[in-house]
């Protein structure tokens, strides 16, 4: 079983809740995806390092690698030229998202590339545990019905334009096919 684990950059600190997650994650020797960002995704690859876990993949997008604190297995994900900031690096989550069988996502309400993880998690029908940062709950997100009920629950303005933006463009994708 392959884990995508992500999070926004704010999350500098594991909460004793994800920590738990991450244990069980481990304990079942399940093989963590992670990304190379400072935040949430050094976070996790510092614990997993802190506790000699070696089953963990570390993505990039590009040439170099921001993060590999354990000097794990590395996959240099590459971008189409000209790409930069939010969607170069969209890239190399999309495609943990496509690697992986399952998610775990660490999401503040707030961080559009979290919320973008979710949404090619159920555009490639994986299902995603979700542990909400604001109210130190789990969503199960298995579907775009999940998705909206996320939208709503966290009631954010750029979430929601986010979110109405993707819709917009992935339909125009589908039609320029």
């Amino acid at each position: 079983m392959k884990v995508f684990i992500a999070g926004p950059r704010s999350v500098t600190k594991l909460n004793p809740i994800v920590i738990k997650k991450l244990d069980n994650i481990m304990m079942k020797k399940y093989k963590i995806l992670v990304g190379d960002a400072n935040g949430a995704d050094k976070a996790v690859q510092k614990y997993c390092s802190e506790q000699g876990y070696n089953n963990v993949v570390v993505y990039s997008t590009g040439e170099r690698t921001r993060n590999n604190i354990g000097n794990w297995e590395k996959i240099n994900v590459s971008a189409p030229k000209g790409l930069k900031g939010f969607d170069f690096y969209a890239v190399k989550d999309k495609q943990m998202a496509k690697d992986a069988d399952y998610g775990f996502m660490i999401w503040n309400g707030r961080s559009k590339g979290t919320f973008n993880n979710l949404i090619n998690l159920v555009k490639f029908n994986k299902t995603a545990l979700l542990f909400l940062t604001t109210n130190n709950k789990y969503y199960k997100i298995k579907d775009m019905d999940d998705i909206n009920k996320l939208t709503k629950l966290v009631n954010n303005y750029e979430i929601d334009q986010f979110l109405i933006n993707r819709i917009n463009s992935d339909e125009q994708l589908i039609l320029e096919l």
